[in-house]
């Protein structure tokens, strides 16, 4: 994200002025869990596990994250993690 990128991780940090390491160590773990890596997102993560409520993050706002494509995996494949079985 360039310098963009640094901006946004000093926003960030700039989270500990106001709360603790840990809610702000909570948020990133979120943010970087569902790919919403922006200072908006860290945020908005930190004060709804404070205020005790859902997040509701629209991915749509965020046109430069990546879109994930979760594909459903045949039990069949699974197979392969057994000692001497190959898929």
């Amino acid at each position: 994200m360039g310098r963009r990128g640094k901006r946004e991780f000093v926003q960030v940090l700039r989270l500990l002025e106001t709360f603790s390491h840990q809610e702000v160590h909570w948020a990133v773990q979120d943010a970087l869990r569902l790919g919403a890596i922006s200072f908006d997102a860290v945020k908005h993560l930190l004060l709804c596990r404070i205020e005790g409520r859902p997040p509701r993050l629209d991915l749509d706002l965020y046109p430069y994250l990546p879109h994930v494509t979760v594909k459903t995996t045949s039990t069949t494949d699974y197979m392969a993690l057994l000692p001497g079985r190959a898929a």
